[in-house]
């Protein structure tokens, strides 16, 4: 009879331990595909920048500071950002950070809104004083990218690795507006032009005109963040429901079963 030595467990004993891991998560090859496709808008994102660039270089009286000053691009300069490191964290990490899904999610909201708000001015054209052109790069700045930054943010919530994005980033989405907007008020004011119509005082009759529609763009941005996060909850809710609990535990939702008692 063979001794037993204390303090060793047999492998078999550690197999039975050990849960076996679940093959429905999703792997580093659907993170890694994310990760390419963040690339890829990113790239596009830059493309549309250039583009937008250069067809601005032949109005009369572009300024430099003019272009960055418009909302549309400073949100899309961060998009290349933040879509550059999730590609990395996609890549390289089974899993994002946590304050990366709330960043992806602000980021997301303000493509969205520049999407809808420039739809506003293309709509207002024709009833104000100035007339709208929508070259190629506008189109890939206002509408593609934005498209596609929801397919991937979309991907993400359904994928399901990362923790949910909480509630509380539809009151971090506004920060940035918020320091944005007194300071293109204040700029607009000083040089005599404002990036958008209903920045200006002289073409919505008055402050109250420029209050109203700057408390509609921010209730915008509210509204879509609040609409992003519940479906992020939603569909990672419903990705964690479909896996099921892991392999070897009980499931609580179960019947008992009764088992009938031994004769006496």
């Amino acid at each position: 009879m063979a001794a037993r030595t204390p303090g060793v467990t047999a492998p078999a004993a550690r197999a039975q331990v050990e849960p076996a891991p679940n093959p429905r998560i999703p792997g580093m090859r659907q993170r890694r595909a994310l990760g390419v496709f963040r690339v890829l808008i990113a790239a596009i994102e830059v493309v549309a920048l250039i583009g937008n660039y250069e067809y601005v270089l032949g109005f009369r009286f572009f300024a430099t500071a003019n272009f960055f000053s418009y909302f549309t691009i400073q949100s899309a300069m961060l998009a290349v950002a933040t879509l550059g490191i999730a590609a990395a964290y996609a890549l390289l990490a089974p899993s994002d950070p946590p304050w990366l899904g709330v960043l992806r999610t602000m980021v997301t909201a303000y493509l969205l809104v520049s999407g809808i708000v420039f739809a506003l001015i293309v709509s207002q054209a024709s009833t104000r004083d100035y007339r709208v052109d929508v070259p190629w790069s506008d189109t890939l700045l206002h509408w593609v990218v934005p498209a596609l930054a929801v397919i991937a943010w979309t991907t993400d919530s359904i994928m399901a690795v990362n923790p949910p994005v909480p509630w509380s980033t539809v009151g971090w989405v506004l920060v940035y507006p918020s320091l944005w907007l007194p300071y293109t008020l204040w700029r607009g004011a000083d040089v005599g032009w404002y990036p958008y119509f209903f920045l200006d005082e002289a073409q919505v009759g008055g402050v109250l005109g420029v209050a109203l529609y700057c408390a509609l763009v921010l209730l915008i941005f509210v509204a879509v963040t609040a609409l992003l996060v519940a479906i992020n909850r939603a569909l990672w809710r419903r990705a964690r429901a479909r896996r099921g609990s892991p392999r070897g535990t009980p499931d609580r939702r179960a019947l008992p079963v009764e088992v009938p008692a031994p004769p006496r």
